[in-house]
């Protein structure tokens, strides 16, 4: 079941379902990506088509910012659960474990982040098959480059590949790079909490939606532009919509009673 959010269409679902569905699909061998779904991510769908149709081509897009949780509950999905990224990136590396599955990253700011990430995994799931790990640096991949990443993912049988380069890089990478064959799962900021390389909101702050408020006040000068260009307009749509979802569900009452 998916609800259509601002403009895109989000998942109504929960993180074992979620789970569910990503372990069938790398048991399965299906190609595709995942997207976690923020603010962020769904004003970038507003404002751009293309990436709003990439969005729609992902196999799950699930609800990880808490704005979205309470606009599907508004909408009247009263079972909608928020999905958020870390816990998600965590517990899918549990699933992996567990099953056997062969996963692979692919982000991180420089390779000693991406260590430090790896430390970090294999001391709290020791027996993840984490075959494969690349930083990549902050320009384009020459063409040599790019092979060498494609060979290396296929040589090792990845099969999940998770995806740690931010919105909407991430997500336009994984669209682009499906041909390389597992499943991936773009995991944005996730692997910097993860490594406490960022910290986490407490978690009072993130059951009121006040995260963005604690992500602002670490990183103020990054993250001012976007939350002034993106937040308003998000409130602003997204009110809009819900008053007229109300206004159809009470026009419709007198015509169901006549």
């Amino acid at each position: 079941m998916k609800s259509y959010i601002v403009s895109t269409d989000v998942a109504v679902t929960s993180c074992q379902q979620a789970l569910d569905s990503i372990l069938l699909m790398c048991q399965t061998g299906q190609k595709g990506y995942v997207c976690l779904a923020n603010v962020h991510m769904c004003m970038e769908a507003h404002d751009d088509p293309e990436f709003a149709l990439l969005l729609r081509q992902a196999r799950l897009v699930l609800p990880d910012g808490r704005p979205l949780l309470w606009m599907q509950r508004l909408l009247g999905y009263s079972k909608a659960k928020q999905v958020r990224g870390q816990d998600l990136f965590l517990a899918v590396c549990e699933l992996a474990q567990a099953n056997g599955i062969r996963v692979g990253i692919y982000g991180g700011q420089n390779s000693v982040v991406l260590q430090s990430l790896t430390d970090t995994l294999l001391n709290r799931y020791p027996r993840l098959r984490l075959v494969y790990r690349y930083a990549p640096p902050f320009r384009p991949l020459t063409a040599e480059e790019e092979q060498k990443v494609a060979a290396d993912i296929q040589r090792l049988d990845v099969q999940l590949l998770l995806v740690g380069l931010g919105c909407p890089k991430q997500e336009k990478w994984m669209a682009s790079h499906q041909y390389l064959g597992p499943l991936m799962i773009g995991i944005g900021a996730a692997l910097d909490f993860v490594t406490g390389s960022k910290l986490s909101a407490p978690r009072w702050m993130q059951k009121f939606g006040l995260e963005w408020l604690y992500r602002f006040s670490q990183e103020p000068r990054r993250l001012f532009w976007r939350y002034i260009k993106h937040n308003p307009r998000f409130l602003l749509l997204g009110i809009g919509q819900i008053v007229s979802f109300w206004w159809q569900n009470l026009r419709k009452k007198p015509e169901q009673g006549e």
